[in-house]
C-alpha cells in the first residue's frame, strides 16, 4: 500500500534513544509493534481490569482484549486514510501498558498515594514501561522504541512533566500536534471502550436495553436491527447493534478526517504537527453522540453500586499495599527491594515511592489480591 505524503515514513523516523542497526525484512514501526507484543507488560494486560475485575467472568473485556480491539480499529482507519498502519497499531497496542490493576480505580488510588511524590498517571507510566521498566535486551533498558511510537503513547502531559521529557514533551509546551497515527490511535481507543463497555454492561445486567434507549448512538442501530431481523435472539441483536455502532463511528471518523486533511492539504508529516488543531476527528454530530454515550456509561455503569463496591475494594487494596511497602521496603520481593533502595539513594523518599508504584502498577488484578492476602491475612503463606 502506498502511504500518503503526510503519513509517518519509517525511513524518516526521528529514531530511537539508543542507536541500533536497521531491522532486516521489516520496518522500524513493525519492530516497535513486535517488541510491544513480546513484552511482559503486554502479556500482563490479560489479567488487568477494563471495567470488571478479571475473576468476575471470562467473557468480559480485559486490558489486553481492549488493546487488541483498539489496534484493529486503528489499522482499519489508517488503511482507509493511507496512513502508516504499523505505527498506528504499535501505539494502540502500547497505550495501556502502564495501567494499574483494577482499572481507573487503581490509577486513582495510586495517584493519591503518590501525591507527595510526583503523582501517578497511567499514560506517563506506559511511557516509563517502554523506556525503563521492561528488561529484555542486553544493550539498553526498556524496549527502545522509535520517537513516533513513544509520542503516540503519551496522549497528554502536564507542562511540568513535559519539561522533564525533552523533545518528547515539547509539543505540550509549544501547543503543536502529534502525527496523524497518534491522533488516530487516541480516537480508536474511544470507539473501542465506548462500544465494548455497552456490550459488557448489557452482558453483566448492570445496564438494560430500556436504559440504552435514551442513547441515540445505540438506539438508532438497535431499532434498525430489530426492524430488519425481528426474530433474531436478543443476544445476537445486541452484538449486531454494537457492531453497527462501531461501524458508524469508524465511517464518520474516516469521512470527517479525510475532509479535514483535504482542506488542510499538509505536504508532509511535519506540516501536520504545525497545525493548530488535530486533523483526525469525528463530525460534530458524532462527537455529540459519543459524549452522550460517555455520560450514560458514567452514570449507569461506572457509578453502578456493584462497580463502585469493586472500585472501593480495589482502592483500599492498593493503598494498603503501598503504605505497607513504603513503611517497610523489606516486604518487597528482593529484586524490587533492591530497585527501591537504588532509587531511594538517588532521589530520596521520592525514589522509594516511585519504585513501589512501579511494582504495584505492574501487578495483575489477581496478583494484587494475592499480595494483599499474603501481607494481611494471617493464615496465608507469605
Amino acid at each position: 500500500m502506498t502511504l500518503a505524503p503526510y503519513a509517518a515514513d519509517p525511513a524518516k523516523s526521528r529514531g530511537r534513544r539508543y542507536q541500533e542497526p536497521p531491522p532486516a525484512y521489516r520496518s522500524e514501526y513493525q519492530r516497535d509493534r513486535d517488541r510491544i507484543v513480546h513484552s511482559a507488560a503486554f502479556r500482563r494486560l490479560e489479567y488487568k481490569t477494563q471495567v470488571f475485575v478479571n475473576h468476575e467472568g471470562d467473557m468480559f473485556r480485559t486490558r489486553l482484549t481492549h488493546s487488541i480491539e483498539v489496534a484493529q480499529i486503528a489499522r482499519s482507519v489508517a488503511r482507509a486514510l493511507a496512513l502508516n498502519e504499523d505505527l498506528a497499531e504499535a501505539i494502540a497496542l502500547a497505550h495501556d501498558l502502564g495501567h494499574t490493576p483494577f482499572g481507573h480505580a487503581g490509577q486513582d488510588a495510586l495517584n493519591d498515594c503518590m501525591r507527595e511524590f510526583g503523582g501517578f498517571e497511567h499514560n506517563l507510566q506506559s511511557l516509563r514501561v517502554v523506556d525503563e521498566l521492561e528488561e529484555r535486551y542486553a544493550e539498553f533498558q526498556g524496549l527502545n522504541l522509535t520517537f513516533e511510537t513513544r509520542e503516540g503513547i503519551l496522549k497528554h502531559c502536564s507542562p511540568a512533566k513535559a519539561k522533564e521529557l525533552g523533545e518528547l514533551g515539547a509539543r505540550f509546551l509549544n501547543k503543536t500536534q502529534p502525527g496523524l497515527e497518534a491522533q488516530l490511535a487516541n480516537l480508536a481507543d474511544e470507539v473501542a471502550y465506548n462500544s465494548h463497555d455497552v456490550d459488557d454492561g448489557l452482558r453483566s445486567g448492570l445496564i438494560t436495553l430500556e436504559q440504552l434507549a435514551e442513547v441515540e448512538l445505540f438506539r438508532a442501530q438497535y431499532e434498525q436491527v430489530k426492524k430488519s431481523y425481528p426474530a433474531l435472539p436478543e443476544r445476537r441483536a445486541i452484538h449486531e447493534s454494537v457492531r453497527r455502532m462501531i461501524n458508524a463511528q469508524i465511517v464518520d471518523l474516516v469521512s470527517t478526517s479525510r475532509a479535514r486533511i483535504e482542506r488542510a492539504a499538509p505536504e508532509h508529516s511535519g506540516a501536520v504537527r504545525r497545525l493548530a488543531e488535530p486533523l483526525i476527528a469525528f463530525s460534530d454530530v458524532m462527537r455529540a453522540q459519543g459524549l452522550e454515550l460517555k455520560q450514560f456509561l458514567r452514570k449507569h455503569l461506572y457509578k453502578h453500586y456493584r462497580v463502585q463496591r469493586m472500585t472501593n475494594k480495589a482502592a483500599r487494596t492498593l493503598r494498603a499495599l503501598f503504605e505497607a511497602f513504603f513503611a517497610e521496603p523489606g516486604l518487597l520481593p528482593p529484586e524490587f527491594a533492591a530497585k527501591a533502595g537504588a532509587l531511594e539513594r538517588a532521589q530520596g523518599k521520592t525514589g522509594r515511592a516511585r519504585a513501589i508504584a512501579d511494582y504495584i502498577a505492574g501487578m495483575t488484578d489477581r496478583y494484587a489480591i494475592a499480595e494483599y492476602e499474603r501481607l494481611f491475612t494471617p493464615q496465608q503463606p507469605s
